[in-house]
């Protein structure tokens, strides 16, 4: 292989068999294995529990044809976490579940999830589109455990159905969820936008701050923290309306709504809105 071929080469990672503890894969981004060689990236080495070993004693590496920075893990990941953690670009495609911290802290670049993924899935967040086709645990879009900001940018999609605490202490960015959401949905929220298709769990907007909660599906009933305006919010409704629909789904009928809106959590001195269309 020419230094060439390895500048722009893109990798498959195939898992061999399921870790007996869990696998930290942060660190493994496309631009960071860029120029190596596939024996080079066998012999990375990986926080199985607490030892240290050689990536090729548990992933199979190969080439693939790809236009960009591109790497593709295949097999069950379930005990595999950080997967793309601070990916500053290119493409990271997981055929199959994936463990937690899937995406935290990244910057730029496009994480494809086919199955499930665990706790704290795009925590951090800063930029970038990081899908899930499947579920995700608990905490999704929040901060790192003892950190005050969670997701701060970016789109983060999920298929399924996502957690308790989806998006706690959110600054930034868009979060959409296909199916349901648990308990403490948007607790803390500071800024950016949820929207959620299924059935919400208890305490939905606890301690709420600014930020826009969209219900696309069933419409959870207002606390008594949150009050109703009168405002017109046609115009950006218009606009975020069609920015939501282009992900189709439950979200392309939106458009032809007119949302009900609530601000709160006035418990907390909240100016949070709750957009419940009609």
């Amino acid at each position: 292989m020419s230094a060439n071929d390895c500048a722009t080469a893109a990798f498959r990672l195939r898992l061999r068999a399921q870790p007996a503890l869990r696998l930290d894969l942060g660190g493994l981004t496309p631009l960071a294995l860029a120029g190596q060689t596939p024996a080079d990236v066998a012999r990375k080495m990986l926080w199985h529990g607490n030892d240290a070993v050689p990536l090729g004693e548990f992933f199979d590496v190969g080439l693939i044809a790809a236009d960009d920075a591109t790497l593709v893990f295949e097999g069950d990941l379930a005990r595999c976490d950080g997967v793309g953690r601070e990916l500053d670009g290119g493409r990271i495609r997981v055929e199959g579940d994936v463990g937690d911290y899937v995406g935290t802290g990244m910057r730029a670049g496009e994480i494809v999830v086919a199955g499930s993924a665990g706790l704290l899935a795009a925590c951090e967040m800063a930029g970038g589109r990081l899908e899930v086709r499947g579920d995700v645990g608990d905490y999704a879009a929040s901060a790192l455990p003892g950190d005050m900001d969670g997701m701060r940018g970016g789109h983060f999609i999920v298929r399924g159905d996502a957690g308790a605490r989806f998006g706690d202490r959110m600054r930034r960015g868009t979060a959409l969820v296909f199916g349901a959401a648990g308990d403490f949905l948007a607790s803390r929220l500071v800024a950016g936008t949820i929207a959620v298709a299924g059935e919400v769990g208890a305490h939905c907007g606890y301690g709420m701050r600014r930020g826009t909660l969209i219900f696309a599906g069933p419409q959870p009933e207002p606390p008594p923290t949150f009050l109703p305006t009168g405002h017109d919010v046609q115009v950006i409704w218009t606009l975020l309306a069609r920015s939501l629909g282009a992900h189709g789904g439950p979200f392309a009928a939106l458009a032809v709504s007119r949302p009900r809106r609530f601000v709160g959590d006035l418990a907390a001195d909240g100016k949070g809105e709750w957009l419940l269309p009609a």
